[in-house]
């Protein structure tokens, strides 16, 4: 039987754990290859994992074909949904599939509006336009959605590699991306505590800086309000607010530096 991989669709889904990996092989040597490979064409599209353990220990294995896809687009739809509809799938999957999902969906809108000239009486597609729908696809809520999108976009592959393992949550995870690189490079490697202490840590000093911000502006005001005040009194109070966030900055970098000796 020839049966191709395709690199593109073996990377599309992220890659079992170790420890998945190692449950699944464990499974397949005491029981066998249960669930068959799917196949388009001779395209292998569901069953990487099992058919390289069983390629790798002789063990026998079933295919079927999937003939009802028409480009590779369909395919990776098709991959989408399949896991989405696992229950071993982590939030973080299921929010990151979500978006991939989302982005072959608005493409292939786009492409038929650019071929079809917008009239009155075409509907507005509904799908996977909000975060809300996103966050439908994928079970989950808008607001993991919105903190995904900021790990995508923020974070390094270690810190993404961390929450995608489960050793820090999308809310922290989402909350260590807005530090440099080599900061969330050293959380990560510090472990789990290290992860959690810098999310508080990001979490304290943006508590500050609002507070402080918002007691110094409404001094501002208050003071500005009152009749018979100079501008060199207001330009003062601005100042002390400019001297305030400069204190934050100057905390914040302390902060980082008794971690990194501790």
């Amino acid at each position: 039987m020839n049966i191709t991989i395709n690199e593109a669709l073996r990377a599309y889904i992220d890659p079992l754990t170790a420890n998945e990996f190692q449950a699944l092989e464990r499974s397949i040597l005491a029981e066998g290859c249960r669930d068959a490979l799917v196949l388009w064409g001779d395209v292998l599209i569901d069953g990487h994992n099992r058919y390289a353990i069983c390629q790798q220990h002789g063990i026998a294995f079933t295919t079927v074909q999937n003939t009802r896809f028409s480009s590779m687009e369909d395919v990776m739809l098709w991959m989408i949904d399949n896991h989405l509809a696992r229950r071993s799938v982590s939030d973080f999957q299921r929010g990151v599939l979500a978006l991939r999902k989302k982005e072959i969906v608005m493409g292939r809108l786009k492409q038929n509006e650019d071929l079809s000239p917008a009239s009155d009486s075409t509907p507005a597609p509904a799908a996977m336009q909000t975060r809300e729908e996103v966050a439908k696809v994928a079970g989950i809520s808008s607001n993991a959605i919105t903190q995904i999108e900021k790990i995508q976009r923020a974070a390094t592959p270690e810190l993404v590699e961390a929450v995608r393992a489960g050793t820090i949550s999308i809310n922290a995870a989402a909350t260590v991306a807005s530090l440099p690189s080599e900061q969330q490079i050293a959380a990560v490697a510090g472990g789990k505590k290290e992860l959690q202490q810098a999310a508080k840590q990001v979490r304290e000093m943006r508590s500050a800086n609002q507070s402080g911000s918002k007691v110094t502006e409404e001094k501002i005001a208050s003071e500005a309000s009152e009749p018979n005040r100079s501008s060199e009194k207001i330009a003062a109070l601005h100042a002390e607010n400019t001297a305030l966030k400069a204190q934050i900055a100057e905390l914040t970098l302390a902060l980082e530096a008794a971690r990194q000796g501790a």
